[in-house]
């Protein structure tokens, strides 16, 4: 049976309007003005959903993920179904995650290992990049062949010495093949050796607890690293994409490469524009080691909040994403209680990115359409999914979103279904509530019950960006 969404405002990327919106099998059918003949003959065929006084807004796509990823001795506590089951829960149809190689390793076997976990397991559709912790001559003919086989992005580490980092010469290597085949290069933009110097010289000096992490990856390093990465990329004629931006100093270096005309884009994550170093890692005792990410959060203080909200209104910030990376207090967090630098890297919010962006809506930083751009629109354009994904237009997947944006709430442990004993967003009241979700035209979340099921997602092949020049 067909659906028929009416007396809805969809909004899109460009503005918001009253429109119906008919989905039959998979697909948008039509979109359709209020009361028009067709809308009336639809409603006659159709299961007809009453959307007054809600947006309609297609799903989220979040392409920053790691499901069940390896970090520090530990797994990212949510699997594929449980992650991709609370992104439902939170109005994001589409994952892109990454497949993990590291030095030594087999890109080939690391990716089929990596297809295997998500299979028959994803309650939402998904794709993935690829990570490239060892870069040599056979993973860098291997960059090419995913390329055809529709993994187009390809990530690198200025951090984490002795696991993923690629010096410079190998950054670029990877960027003059990512020039070649049309792949796009995304960068954890972080000194990662001066990091660890002054994490070691801190734990030193006796400094051990959570808040210590933010202190030793400095903002200099950010903006440092974020520009060498830049450099690289103008050698390499390649485009880059930094992720998890969050220092003020960083953003600018990616705004005077945007300003010159080059292929550099950012995102941002939630965390970045509602935490602050101050009032989260800094909490007493060990709470603030629920906050421990990297990138940091950054000094309210100093501004970085404000300068990222108006990055995302500037456009030198396209994107926002998650890095959704959830590690439990017990067993898993507290593998650092007697030194900062054991505590896994993570926040979860694959839940809340909906929600949470669309506060800089209340609040004026942002309208509806940027809200929709920055979390649908723009990421399926960025990681080669559109039209399929991020927008509601006939011929497009039927991944639709009923939102209400007047419900009040508050985010808990008690009510989030993430895999995880805590919440980063505990007692976060929000405005704005994610009603009925859509995936490929089946409805799988509807006033508070879960419909849906492990393996309703798809793995989906990816295109080039649409954004490279």
């Amino acid at each position: 049976m067909a659906t028929l969404i009416k007396g809805g405002t969809v909004v899109s990327s460009t503005g918001a309007d009253p429109a119906d919106v008919l989905i039959d099998g998979e697909h948008i059918a039509a979109v359709l003005r209020p009361g028009s003949h067709i809308a009336a003959a639809a409603e006659q065929g159709a299961e007809v959903i009453d959307a007054s006084g809600r947006l309609v807004v297609p799903g989220g796509v979040d392409v920053h993920t790691h499901m069940e990823l390896p970090f520090g001795g530990t797994f990212a506590s949510d699997t594929f179904e449980t992650g991709t089951r609370a992104a439902a829960w939170g109005g994001t149809t589409t994952i892109v995650d990454f497949a993990v190689q590291k030095t030594g390793e087999n890109v080939r076997e690391c990716l089929d290992a990596w297809m295997a976990k998500a299979e028959g397991n994803c309650a939402v559709d998904y794709g993935f990049h690829m990570v490239i912790g060892g870069v040599d001559n056979d993973s860098l003919k291997e960059m090419d062949l995913l390329v055809n086989e529709g993994i187009t992005s390809f990530k690198l580490f200025m951090a984490y010495p002795g696991v993923f980092l690629a010096d410079d010469g190998q950054i670029l290597r990877a960027m003059q093949q990512a020039a070649g085949n049309g792949g796009l290069i995304m960068m954890h933009a972080e000194n990662g050796l001066a990091i660890d110097v002054l994490a070691e010289q801190a734990f030193e000096r006796g400094e051990t607890s959570p808040v210590t992490h933010g202190y030793v990856r400095r903002k200099e390093l950010e903006s440092e690293a974020t520009h060498r990465a830049i450099q690289l990329a103008k050698v390499g004629a390649a485009p880059l994409y930094i992720v998890h931006l969050s220092a003020s100093e960083a953003l600018e270096q990616v705004a005077m490469a945007r300003d010159d005309g080059m292929n550099v884009f950012a995102e941002t994550c939630p965390q970045y524009l509602h935490f602050s170093l101050e009032e989260h890692l800094g909490r007493p005792g060990f709470e603030g080691a629920a906050y421990v990410c990297s990138t940091p959060l950054r000094s309210r203080a100093e501004g970085h909040q404000d300068d990222l909200w108006r990055g995302l209104r500037t456009n030198d910030l396209a994107v926002v994403s998650t890095d959704h990376c959830p590690f439990c207090m017990k067993e898993q967090k507290e593998l650092g209680l007697n030194d900062f630098r054991a505590i896994p890297n993570g926040i979860g919010g694959v839940e809340h990115r909906m929600d949470m962006i669309y506060q800089g809506v209340v609040t004026g930083e942002i309208g509806l359409a940027r809200w929709v751009e920055l979390c649908a629109t723009t990421p399926a354009r960025m990681m080669g999914l559109y039209p399929r994904k991020g927008i509601i237009a006939a011929g497009s997947d039927a991944d639709v979103v009923i939102y209400d944006p007047d419900h009040r709430w508050t985010i808990s442990v008690d009510n989030h279904h993430m895999n995880m004993d805590h919440s980063a967003y505990e007692g976060t009241q929000v405005t704005g509530h994610v009603d009925t979700v859509f995936s490929r035209g089946r409805k799988i979340i509807d006033n508070g019950q879960y419909l849906g099921r492990a393996g309703d997602g798809q793995y989906l092949p990816r295109g080039l960006s649409q954004y490279l020049q």
